[in-house]
């Protein structure tokens, strides 16, 4: 169950500005994620998403503006964030058993000497469960299909029993069957703790979220009602059809 108060946002961004090099990449970003959420960021590539992604999770500095996270600041609440990169950024030609990268995750969260604890390994057997990986623990990451080898990187994200899961395109690199069933499961997730996600595809997301930020470097839009092709044309600055895909398409 969800544990923070619900009175307080989850993530809380005001007056957002950030650059690489004097090349603005963010900005006047003003954005709330309340608790629970399960929210959408899309838009166009270079438009910032993923970089607002590495600034909620510390990663880079901010220039100016405030992040907040269950009202603290990102250095207090870090350990509250668990992240899913894309697979094809995850190097999976490293000799590795699915265990042993689930455990990952509780890097950082347990005693520095002596190996994982029993209590990490209970942990990593409860999320691969939940994952539907537990009979693949001790295969190699190289044996794996693009579906498996990206619910070994939820499972990961979730050992670090994370309150905020951020999701950077998941599912770009698998097929739509299983792109279905890893939302289905970012959905059962979503019941405990609040999800943020970047994808590129605004009509199979709609169908699981409750929240879309549409991201250009600015906000285009961030509510919670249907993304209309005035927007699409808003974010992507070109001539684009406006096309929904559900899940019987």
């Amino acid at each position: 169950m969800i544990s923070k108060s619900t009175n307080t946002p989850a993530i809380d961004i005001e007056e957002l500005n950030f650059s690489f090099q004097d090349v603005p990449i963010l900005e006047n970003i003003n954005m709330t994620i309340d608790v629970g959420d399960f929210a959408g960021l899309v838009g166009p590539n270079g438009g910032g998403k993923t970089t607002l992604l590495k600034l909620i999770m510390g990663l880079y500095k901010i220039q100016s503006g405030t992040i907040k996270l269950f009202g603290q600041s990102i250095k207090k609440q870090r350990k509250s964030i668990g992240y899913v990169p894309q697979y094809a950024n995850f190097n999976s030609d490293f000799p590795i058993s699915v265990l042993d990268t689930v455990l990952q995750g509780r890097l950082g969260m347990t005693r520095f000497f002596g190996g994982y604890a029993s209590k990490d390994r209970d942990i990593a057997n409860k999320v691969m469960k939940e994952t539907e990986i537990l009979q693949l623990s001790h295969r190699s990451i190289q044996s794996l299909s693009g579906g498996q080898m990206q619910r070994v990187l939820v499972a990961r994200a979730l050992a670090t029993e994370p309150e905020i899961l951020l999701l950077d395109e998941p599912t770009a690199n698998i097929d739509q069957r299983s792109e279905k069933d890893i939302f289905d499961l970012f959905k059962t997730i979503n019941q405990r703790m609040t999800i943020l996600i970047i994808s590129h595809d605004i009509g199979f997301v709609s169908d699981y979220i409750n929240r879309v930020f549409c991201l250009n470097k600015t906000l285009v839009c961030h509510d919670a009602s249907p993304v209309t092709s005035d927007t699409i044309h808003a974010l992507y600055g070109a001539h684009v059809s406006e096309i929904y895909h559900g899940h019987s398409h």
